[in-house]
């Protein structure tokens, strides 16, 4: 037995997320089936981030054990001419069969939330990007994101349904870029919880519209109650750039 492990970029527009689910297609059925159909087993990935419907991946990993003897590099050849257009293996290789994509000692994410700012919608940013059409100011919402660095609760920054009772992450970096009429929010973290990046650009959102002062993000953060916070930014805008492991 051999476990191999996948880096796997997707566009998450037509699939109910990552999580195998009942009520409609996901990336993780999707991998089951084709690397199943190729191996000729019954497969069951084991993916580090399980992205909401909608969101997507530059840089998930999962992990699958097989019996094939198919050379760990040359999977993601022999997968990408299997799976469909939005999915696609970016690498293969072969860990150790102990080795968990989400319980490894050192972990850091990058996502990625990108808005669209312009006075109309552009149709060609309307899978990959939220729409906002009222002015953002940058140099505000950088300055709200400023208190968002290091190790904080974050409990104001998650879904209400969020499955865990440690909301205690640590944010190592926020970049906020402005090139004509994008804007793109870049944060790499110890782990996220759920919804939380999209809260975060929800958030920061009403700063860039002078809804809330930058001072504000500090003040919801010691607040430690979601209804503080912004709203949850639309699924589209976020990208789950990469997954580093190790120091």
């Amino acid at each position: 037995m051999r476990r191999m492990k996948l880096t796997v970029a997707y566009d998450g527009t037509d699939y109910c997320g990552w999580q195998v689910q009942p009520n409609g297609i996901t990336v993780e059925e999707v991998l089951n089936r084709e690397i199943g159909g190729l191996t000729g087993e019954e497969i069951r990935v084991i993916g580090a981030s399980r992205t909401d419907s909608g969101v997507h991946a530059l840089g998930n990993v999962a992990v699958f054990d097989t019996e094939s003897r198919i050379p760990p590099e040359r999977f993601s050849y022999a997968l990408n001419q299997r799976m469909p257009e939005d999915i696609v293996i970016v690498k293969s290789e072969e860990v150790p069969l102990d080795w968990h994509p989400r319980y490894q000692e050192v972990i850091t994410k990058t996502y990625e939330y990108h808005i669209y700012n312009g006075t109309v919608p552009n149709p060609l940013k309307r899978r990959t990007a939220a729409f906002v059409s009222f002015p953002l100011d940058v140099e505000r919402m950088r300055e709200g994101a400023d208190f968002l660095m290091g190790e904080h609760d974050f409990a104001s920054f998650c879904n209400v349904r969020t499955n865990t009772s440690d909301t205690v992450r640590t944010i190592y970096r926020i970049q906020i870029d402005r090139e004509k009429d994008e804007i793109v929010l870049r944060i790499t973290g110890n782990g996220f919880l759920y919804n939380m990046v999209r809260i975060i650009a929800g958030t920061l959102i009403r700063v860039g519209r002078g809804f809330y002062e930058p001072e504000k993000v500090r003040e919801i953060l010691e607040a430690g109650k979601r209804t503080e916070a912004g709203v949850t930014a639309p699924p589209q805008g976020l990208v789950l750039t990469k997954i580093q492991y190790g120091e």
